[in-house]
């Protein structure tokens, strides 16, 4: 008689959540490896609560046999004081977006960083990392940061519509980080900021087809100046578009939402996915409209 094989109850908490890619990204790779995986959504807006009740949801998930949650806006921070344990860098960021749920406990993950980190390498190795510029100072922003500083970055500059935000990141970055220089300019000085950068990523939602844009000048673009986007839908945004045409080495937001979700896969299996066949899925998606 065989053995009965593990399955896994994943779900995935946040406000306006329904149609994420998550799911079939998740359950299509877990299919790839003999694996019985249910991925949900526990769309906030839907089922009306709030933010604030994702303690309660993972708890109640815990007790209806749920074996892990991802976790995204407005609860990654809000998540925290319910955790028995954070991953270091998790504890260093202060978000989550993965919570394994082991032996009743509540265990802390954060692949936002660690999925850019690996975007980073795997569609952008050996870029100059001395000078990098980021527009964005939010959630994605601080784990984006994060993973640049963990990457090499020498010196980050940091540019937000929110200065005190951007500042604030700055500081609590420059802590962690003190062999590095971590710095706040406002947007008047954005021009020269490019210009005297390595690298620039976009980590605000300029470029989304809600927000429709550039967040900078595209003249500003030259050929040594390598661009990453941290938006995806669409992959190919104007920022994406006009750096390719600048001849700049570039990195689509496509690439830290299928790394984010290769890491969180791993840890609620314990089985290394295919982050190639996971990115082709992605863009098959995304042409499919999904």
């Amino acid at each position: 008689m065989s053995a009965i094989r593990k399955s896994y109850l994943v779900g995935l908490i946040g406000e306006g959540i329904t149609h994420s890619l998550s799911s079939p990204l998740h359950e299509r790779e877990a299919e790839q490896h003999g694996l019985n995986y249910v991925y949900r959504p526990v769309d906030l807006t839907v089922i009306g609560r709030p933010g604030s009740d994702v303690g309660r949801i993972l708890q109640e998930g815990r007790d209806l046999g749920f074996d892990a949650f991802n976790i995204t806006h407005p609860s990654k921070q809000l998540a925290l004081p319910y955790l028995d344990e954070l991953s270091e860098d998790a504890q260093r960021l202060g978000a989550v977006n993965t919570v394994l749920i082991r032996n009743n406990t509540f265990v802390g993950h954060n692949t936002d960083h660690s999925g850019f980190g690996r975007a980073l390498h795997e569609g952008l190795p050996d870029v100059d990392l001395a000078s990098v510029l980021q527009i964005g100072a939010g959630g994605a922003g601080s784990a984006v940061a994060y993973a640049l500083l963990k990457a090499g970055t020498s010196t980050l500059t940091l540019v937000d519509v929110d200065a005190d935000r951007a500042a604030e990141l700055a500081s609590r970055l420059g802590e962690l980080y003190p062999e590095r220089t971590v710095l706040s300019v406002g947007l008047t000085e954005l021009s020269s900021a490019v210009g005297a950068a390595s690298g620039m990523v976009n980590a605000t939602p300029i470029g989304m087809h809600s927000y429709p844009g550039c967040p900078i000048d595209t003249a500003l673009l030259r050929a040594d100046l390598w661009v990453a986007d941290v938006i995806y839908r669409p992959v190919r945004t104007e920022l994406v578009i006009a750096a390719e045409a600048a001849g700049c080495r570039v990195l689509d937001g496509g690439h830290m939402a299928v790394g984010q979700a290769v890491d969180a896969f791993e840890l609620i299996t314990g089985i290394a996915p295919d982050a190639a066949r996971m990115r082709q899925h992605f863009l098959d998606l995304i042409a499919s409209g999904a």
